[in-house]
């Protein structure tokens, strides 16, 4: 994994990251469904609005359009959907350590159905970052998390797992904010449908909420996404997953900083053991990229 790689995948952790502690702010005083619906209409318009101003496309390939809509459903409704609605009664850094468990899911899904090899490192350091996220989600179910909740967030963490595979074909082409921008308005449109239904539409536009707002429909919204996107491009699909695991690390810090969410022992033992699983996975990685560099 080369500089840019890790570079690019640290900034996308870290904002991505820090979407939960924002989308916390926001369902204090909004309800999470519609206001995550009007963060992906703008998001999308805007995301729409560059990339036709960079020269691109809105005129995908059939597999580009298959991949796109189901990464529209899966990732913006599904994931970030269950995510908004769960953290209602869940605190944002047990939203971000479930999620984290989605490099697993990935690299297990990729040996089991689609044939790829992983090294025994790698395997090791996935299983330690499991480990990792298991001791810090102990700690808050004896402390009696909503579990219901923690449901939620795991049935997203399977839905971003399956959009993460199926986006490798919305990559290709080149067309990454055009891609972005209409991925945002498809899971707009099932979030608009989905609001009435499950739950009271309100909005109460106080200063916390307006800035949450603005800030992750800009950059969790567009930057981390774009990031992701171009990250999948470059190191494909399990390697770009592996950085998911940082969500412990910097999704428990920011909650405790912004939110004033416990930050205890075991959540450090956790976070250690995460982080030592993200290098042992990306060290089991570098023979296989050095080869694939010299071909």
């Amino acid at each position: 994994m080369d500089l840019r790689a890790i570079a690019m995948g640290l900034v996308f952790a870290l904002i991505w990251s820090s979407a939960f502690s924002s989308a916390r702010i926001i369902v204090a005083d909004a309800s999470p469904l519609f206001s995550l619906a009007l963060r992906f209409l703008i998001s999308g318009l805007i995301g729409v609005a560059i990339a036709r101003a960079m020269g691109q496309s809105w005129r995908l390939t059939r597999n580009q359009w298959r991949a796109t809509i189901l990464f529209g459903i899966c990732q913006n409704a599904l994931y970030l959907g269950l995510n908004f609605y769960a953290m209602q009664t869940v605190e944002a850094s047990v939203a971000a350590i479930i999620a984290s468990t989605m490099p697993l899911l990935v690299a297990l899904a990729g040996w089991l159905l689609l044939g790829e090899r992983i090294r025994p490192l790698g395997i090791v350091g996935l299983l330690a970052g499991f480990v990792g996220v298991a001791l810090i989600m102990g700690s808050r179910i004896n402390a009696g998390v909503d579990l219901f909740g923690v449901l939620l967030c795991g049935i997203g963490a399977l839905a971003l797992t399956f959009a993460t595979l199926a986006v490798r074909g919305a990559t290709s082409g080149g067309n990454f904010m055009m891609v972005v921008g209409l991925q945002m308005l498809i899971g707009s449109a099932v979030l608009f449908l989905a609001a009435p239904v499950f739950e009271s539409i309100h909005i109460h536009a106080t200063l916390p909420f307006v800035l949450a707002f603005t800030y992750t429909t800009l950059f969790p919204g567009l930057l981390a996404t774009f990031i992701w996107f171009l990250l999948l491009d470059r190191i494909g699909p399990i390697r770009a997953a592996t950085f998911h695991f940082l969500n412990p690390v910097f999704g428990v810090t920011i909650a405790a900083i912004l939110l004033g969410e416990k930050l205890g022992p075991l959540d450090a033992v956790g976070v250690l053991i995460t982080t030592l699983g993200i290098l042992a996975v990306q060290l089991s990685r570098e023979p296989g990229q050095r080869s694939n560099a010299s071909t």
